[in-house]
């Protein structure tokens, strides 16, 4: 199933405080898009708004050409799936109950469908949780936690996934393991995935187009190797640096130059064990 989603004119914010005001943003099909940005840039605020979590104050948030908001909410989430930076479940809520919500969209008068138990188990198995399908989510460190959301939104088996920060409290083995899963679904079933990311480098890894934010407004979007350069990482970030080509995927290196020139250590001092 192919899904276009995009945004016009698009205003919102939190009460009286607006975030984003006249942002125009078309996400492309069947690729991943990493938004990028410091913080308070407008990145979960804006994946809240594509996800119809946000309702804007003005201009529009359109799934397959119709206002999303005016979609019925089975409707959305049979064709999005949102995980957001901080999740919650019911207390006492086991992985694999967890994991099964991710049907209901999918369920007919709320009954269960005759292949849900294979899709929320391959969920499980794709996302490296499948071992701890009886344990209790509050049970899990944060990373485990993190990756059963994951399956969760797997197992909802939507075209589009957003997901916001997904690789928060995950060491770096994990996070790889779950940016190559995107890449996968990416792939293999033709999904169009969102990614806020605060890894440059991951980002510039893994994104087929990259969005930059700055106050709320769009200041760049492109391929990796347009949008990653030394001048834009210092005028977003303010932090000066150098881009350089990957040695192995040719795609940007940012590194980060801080006050300090580290290339000019004193002498390490030996030590002698007396």
């Amino acid at each position: 199933m192919t899904v276009s989603l995009a945004a016009g004119g698009l205003r919102v914010g939190y009460g009286d405080r607006t975030v984003i005001d006249g942002l125009d943003l078309t996400v492309q099909t069947g690729v991943i898009t990493v938004l990028i940005g410091p913080n308070a840039s407008g990145k979960s605020t804006l994946l809240g708004a594509l996800a119809r979590l946000l309702a804007p104050t003005a201009g529009s948030v359109l799934l397959d050409g119709a206002d999303i908001h005016a979609m019925p909410t089975r409707q959305v989430a049979r064709r999005l799936g949102i995980l957001p930076q901080a999740p919650t479940a019911p207390d006492g809520i086991t992985v694999a109950e967890l994991v099964r919500r991710g049907r209901h969209p999918h369920r007919r008068f709320g009954v269960r469908q005759a292949d849900d138990d294979h899709i929320v188990a391959a969920a499980l198995l794709r996302a490296g949780v499948a071992e701890l399908a009886d344990r209790g989510l509050d049970t899990l460190s944060g990373g485990q936690r993190q990756r059963v959301w994951i399956a969760m939104a797997l197992a909802q088996q939507t075209p589009v996934l957003l997901l916001d920060e997904p690789t928060s409290y995950l060491d770096i083995a994990h996070q790889v393991e779950v940016l190559d899963l995107l890449v996968d679904l990416q792939r293999d079933e033709g999904k169009t995935v969102v990614i806020v990311l605060h890894d440059l480098n991951q980002a510039a890894h893994y994104a087929h187009t990259i969005v930059v934010l700055s106050g709320g407004a769009v200041v760049a979007t492109g391929a990796p190797g347009e949008v990653i350069t030394e001048p834009l990482i210092e005028q977003v970030f303010g932090v000066p640096n150098r881009v350089i080509a990957d040695p192995d995927t040719g795609s940007p290196l940012v590194l980060p130059r801080g006050r300090h020139d580290l290339t000019r250590r004193p002498a390490a001092v030996a030590v002698t064990a007396s």
